[in-house]
């Protein structure tokens, strides 16, 4: 038998076109706008994701990570593809 996925019906088909956002990046944007009204002198990207983390409950830290995971990868990635432009005479 040979699997199908069902047609989509009209919510799936709207819902399709919206952005998800995760817990981990509900609260990274929170801990930017806390660390930014509390230190006006400057803060770091890890200050941040660190606060971010904190703020995560405990049951949206395997998500989290998992999410942490795969941005690192596909920031790998684009920088290897940029890299091997770069070698190649093309554009960065």
């Amino acid at each position: 038998m040979t699997w199908r996925p069902e047609p989509l019906d009209e919510f799936d088909r709207i819902t399709t076109q919206v952005r998800m956002v995760s817990p981990l990046q509900t609260l990274y944007a929170q801990a930017e706008e806390e660390l930014a009204a509390t230190r006006p002198e400057g803060f770091t990207p890890e200050d941040i994701g660190r606060r971010a983390w904190e703020l995560l409950p405990e049951g949206e830290r395997d998500q989290a990570f998992a999410e942490l995971l795969y941005a690192y990868w596909e920031t790998t990635v684009a920088d290897r593809e940029t890299w091997a432009r770069h070698e190649q005479g093309g554009a960065s």
